[in-house]
């Protein structure tokens, strides 16, 4: 709960990167802190989600699109 006595609302985004990019990736997104967590989705497909507060997400849209050139980010459904 938050201060205010409301349970955070958490949302995610579904990517997928080139398998030897993940570890840099992960390293990127953790650097910031407590902005999201990085999770395997689907280790065979390189399927990577991310969970953040849905507070936070035009931060993290703002920030996956600074990477995906450096990253190859495809944006998934799910």
């Amino acid at each position: 709960m938050n201060p205010n006595g409301e349970t955070p609302s958490i949302d995610s985004i579904l990517i997928a990167i080139a398998p030897k990019r993940i570890a840099l990736f992960k390293a990127v997104i953790e650097s910031y802190d407590n902005l999201a967590t990085l999770r395997t989705e689907d280790p065979a497909r390189h399927y990577l989600r991310l969970f953040f507060g849905a507070e936070s997400r035009g931060e993290i849209e703002a920030l996956l699109e600074s990477l995906a050139a450096d990253f190859l980010i495809h944006r998934l459904a799910g």
